[in-house]
């Protein structure tokens, strides 16, 4: 004997698959690299600290009129000299430094925290 189809029993299956998808959709997206925007802007970079993962994409953009870089403290890496407007990119790796400064003005610093997955 078959059980007829409500519209109660279709809603909640049409729920639940859609709250699984979304799911999937989630856990999928956490594990996907990020770019993070870091400004540069009246001699400090915006923000100062910033929690990255590994695989990620930072991306400094001088808004200043002076030239700028974001050049890791024992120079393992670097963005080259950034003018207004323009911006530079680093990926993130495991074992990248993770405070640098600005080579034409050693007083602004940043710091990066790589989290684990």
């Amino acid at each position: 004997m078959k059980h007829p189809i409500t519209r109660r029993s279709a809603l909640t299956g049409a729920v639940a698959s859609a709250a699984a998808l979304s799911f999937a959709k989630t856990s999928t997206a956490a594990s996907e690299p990020k770019t993070h925007e870091v400004l540069i802007s009246s001699f400090e970079y915006e923000p100062m600290h910033l929690q990255v993962k590994v695989g990620d994409t930072i991306q400094w953009t001088n808004q200043d009129l002076a030239p700028h870089t974001a050049t890791a403290d024992e120079f393992g890496w670097d963005t080259d000299s950034l003018a207004h407007g323009e911006s530079g990119q680093v990926i993130v790796t495991k074992d990248m430094e993770t405070s640098y400064f600005c080579v034409f003005h050693p007083h602004m610093k940043g710091t990066l925290e790589i989290l684990e997955d």
